[in-house]
């Protein structure tokens, strides 16, 4: 009860204390946005590919499509480690949206409704991620037209101040127009100079893909794979340049690919006649987030680097305690020796400001933890009003991919560091309190 109420007298007496809780607290919130940001970037990052590929990716060798895979997607269907799998079949084009209007795009020929039960692609649909029935190409109101599906940024400019697009108005303007696509067919074998052939993919638009992911919004266009495999390879039986593949729940992806692995090494040696090189070393089996690995991980190297940055600068709240509590022990040497010559202990004593400075550290990371929390979850707001008020945007889609920031609190890095906060307030008052716990009574009052 002494302790609380000698506390209590020294906030009230002396307010610099109030310095040290600010400087915690200040530490703490900014320690924890960088971890969140960075942390929240690199989660919506390997999301983002678990959405759109699914858990796991096999990629047959470059120039080499993947014949037959109809067959090796039934056979992994009957494994109890494979939920869903789908075939896709990519190249690339130009997009001539109208007349003069010609982009260049990745497309793609996938299955939609398989595509949907392995990946998250049914809620990126502005039309139909609301209907009840899995996705389809068909187009509203041209039932025998041929159907395809295009990236929002692909037929659209997102407003250059806040990255949004007019979703509404691009469905309306777009929805059912015909565009054209321009790709090259490989060269036949009778071909003397085996130049790529060029090939026309007409169709309709039957809906926007947004993903909120800068470079799938704006090079990305969908159409039925059977409809790509005529115009690509009309000698092959359907051919596919990937199989995408959703685990059950609980599986482990490690065992996973390694049990994929033995499944495709059969089918490829036994059903499509591939070499050792061609079925082991040339296609890759990885599973979506393995993909973006190289990227992640020189991400949280900056990530790293940035907080071992910012924790030097913020190790002064050791120093600034120190100061503040220093001085509170030189000024306070009547009450200290007044307590030891009642018969206070030098440990008690010295445990009145290591208290007392572990309880400025608990309030300050408190203060700093709801700080950090409050500006993460508010980061988006707050980089509109920054944008709004200076006329300085922070953060664009084009350069840092994704539409908004993420702003999910990264709790496994916030706790370490309040505790770390903690300490380096403890370690402040250490020596203060050392020095107090030394106060000699009698050097102190014979003169009172």
């Amino acid at each position: 009860m002494l302790k609380l109420f000698l506390w209590l007298k020294y906030l009230r007496k002396r307010r610099i204390v109030l310095l040290s809780i600010a400087a915690v607290a200040l530490s703490v919130a900014l320690l924890i946005v960088v971890a969140s940001l960075f942390t929240g970037f690199i989660n919506a990052l390997e999301r983002s590919a678990v959405e759109m590929l699914g858990d796991v990716v096999l990629a047959g060798p470059p120039g080499r499509p993947i014949e037959k895979y109809p067959s090796l997607i039934e056979r992994l269907e009957q494994t109890d480690i494979v939920e869903a799998a789908t075939g896709t079949l990519s190249t690339q084009g130009l997009l001539n949206v109208r007349l003069g209007d010609v982009r260049p795009v990745s497309l793609w020929g996938i299955e939609a409704g398989p595509r949907a039960r392995v990946t998250g692609f049914t809620d990126v649909l502005l039309r139909q991620s609301q209907l009840p029935d899995d996705p389809s190409f068909a187009v509203p109101g041209l039932p025998d037209a041929d159907g395809g599906f295009v990236g929002i940024g692909v037929v659209a400019e997102a407003d250059p101040n806040t990255d949004e697009y007019d979703q509404t108005a691009v469905l309306e303007q777009m929805m059912g127009q015909r565009v054209v696509i321009t790709t090259g067919a490989p060269a036949e074998a009778s071909d003397a100079d085996q130049t790529p052939r060029r090939k026309l993919v007409p169709f309709h638009i039957a809906d926007i893909v947004f993903t909120g992911v800068h470079n799938l919004d704006t090079g990305f266009v969908y159409v039925p794979i059977e409809t790509l495999q005529k115009v690509l390879y009309p000698d092959k039986d359907s051919p596919a340049t990937t199989i995408n593949i959703k685990l059950k729940p609980g599986t482990d992806p490690v065992l996973a690919v390694a049990q994929i692995r033995g499944l495709w090494d059969v089918f490829a040696e036994r059903q499509l006649g591939w070499g050792e090189y061609q079925r082991r070393v040339a296609t890759e089996i990885v599973t979506a987030r393995e993909m973006q690995r190289q990227y992640v991980d020189e991400i949280r190297k900056q990530m790293g680097v940035l907080l071992l940055i910012f924790g030097v600068v913020s190790f002064t709240v050791v120093v600034l305690v120190f100061c503040i509590f220093y001085m509170i022990v030189r000024l306070k040497q009547r009450d200290i020796a007044i307590l030891k010559s009642c018969g206070a202990a030098s440990v008690s004593v010295a445990w009145i400001f290591l208290g007392f400075g572990i309880t400025v550290g608990v309030v300050g990371a408190a203060i700093g933890a709801a700080g950090g929390y409050a500006i993460t979850k508010n980061i988006n707001a707050i980089e509109g009003g920054i944008r709004v008020v200076f006329g300085l945007k922070l953060w664009s889609s084009s350069v840092y991919m994704f539409t908004r920031i993420p702003n999910e609190v990264d709790w496994a890095s916030a706790l370490p560091i309040v505790a770390l906060a903690i300490a380096a307030a403890a370690v402040g008052a250490l020596t203060p309190a050392i020095v107090a716990a030394r106060t000699r009574p009698v050097e102190v009052l014979q003169y009172d």
